[in-house]
């Protein structure tokens, strides 16, 4: 009888094999019972009414910026906030800043030009500390 000298790489091998054939888990399957189960539970459950959902919108995009005004015209916004309370509304800075790009939007440039003629000119950048 010849026997075959059993090297350390056949020995490697042969457990690489029998670790394979041990951690193999098990398959797990479902029984025909619960795909009945599964039928009968939406033959019984009522129809939902098919409601008629408005499309999603999208929410816009919000851009953060930072600018630079005299303080006079920032007071002119505090003042216009304060008389807007008074009238028995609240609203914010931002609001009234929207607001006055809705109404420039609504003049034509020479309009805009006249108004920019009007301003005093500032300095640009950021001021120094």
């Amino acid at each position: 009888m010849v026997t075959a000298k059993k090297t350390p790489a056949a020995k490697a091998v042969k457990k690489v094999i029998a670790t394979k054939v041990t951690t193999a888990k098990p398959v797990a399957r479902k029984s025909p019972l619960v795909k009945v189960l599964k039928q009968t539970k939406a033959a019984k459950a009522p129809a939902k009414p098919a409601v008629d959902k408005a499309p999603k919108q999208k929410k816009p995009k919000l851009v953060r910026d930072s600018f630079t005004m005299p303080q006079a015209e920032y007071d002119v916004l505090a003042e216009v906030k304060k008389s807007c309370i008074a009238a028995g509304f609240e609203i914010k800075k931002s609001e009234l800043l929207r607001i006055g790009v809705a109404l420039i939007k609504q003049l034509d440039s020479k309009k805009i030009q006249a108004a920019q003629a009007s301003l005093s000119p500032l300095k640009a950048g950021r001021p120094s500390k």
